[in-house]
């Protein structure tokens, strides 16, 4: 089965910075763009840090010295003195899924997308991630019905009927082996699109009980 890839959800446009960006040229962009991040690159496009609304109000104040040596002005941070490092990333090919899981795992709100050289290729945020759970429902239902009972689970046509609204997928009729049963709810579940599953398929043959007699009878000493 296809999963929503972080390609197919990112932004390729990105507003990124160099470590020696100065610190008030990072704060406009973030104003500017509306925006709660930007990722840090090196000369190479590699992304080497992030810098957050949260970097930067941790180094909003003045320091205990302001002044360097002999008397001058100390240099004001930049991007490379406030970012966060390392930098949290995906790649293009990985499943909105689970950059949904690191992004809560981490609690961050954007993620750079990068390429198998670890380049900067896009950026994926919270809201793109939140596209994936507006599926619409007949779409959702082609693929439970072509891909999950047809092509996977191999269910001849109108054995099984689902029914999606919002999400929520019903599932009605008969397999022909119970062991199907707990494959085709894991399957439907993980379809990206889908919120809940209700299953009120039933069997008619129980192969879980002979599987069960057959390791019994391999496991017993002779």
């Amino acid at each position: 089965m296809k999963h929503i890839k972080v390609a197919d959800l990112m932004t390729d446009e990105v507003v990124s910075v160099a470590p020696g960006t100065s610190f008030k040229d990072v704060a406009k962009l973030l104003a500017q763009y509306d925006i709660s991040g930007v990722p840090v690159l090196d000369e190479e496009d590699r992304v080497v840090g992030v810098v957050s609304q949260t970097d930067l109000l941790a180094h909003a104040g003045p320091g205990p010295d302001t002044s360097g040596q002999n008397g001058t002005e100390a240099e004001p941070p930049t991007a490379g003195d406030v970012m966060s490092a390392p930098a949290v990333t995906v790649h293009a090919e990985g499943t909105a899924a689970d950059a949904a899981r690191l992004m809560t795992r981490r609690s961050i709100e954007r993620l750079p997308v990068v390429d198998v050289e670890d380049r900067l290729i896009g950026i994926v945020t919270r809201r793109d991630l939140l596209r994936m759970f507006l599926r619409p429902d007949s779409e959702i239902r082609r693929r439970v019905t072509d891909e999950v009972l047809t092509e996977v689970l191999g269910v001849p046509t109108g054995e099984v009927e689902a029914h999606v609204v919002d999400g929520i997928v019903t599932l009605e009729g008969h397999v022909e082996r119970r062991s199907q049963l707990p494959a085709l709810l894991s399957l439907v579940e993980q379809l990206d699109g889908v919120v809940a599953v209700a299953s009120r398929v039933t069997a008619r043959t129980d192969d879980t009980a002979t599987a069960h007699a057959d390791e019994a009878r391999q496991a017993m000493p002779w």
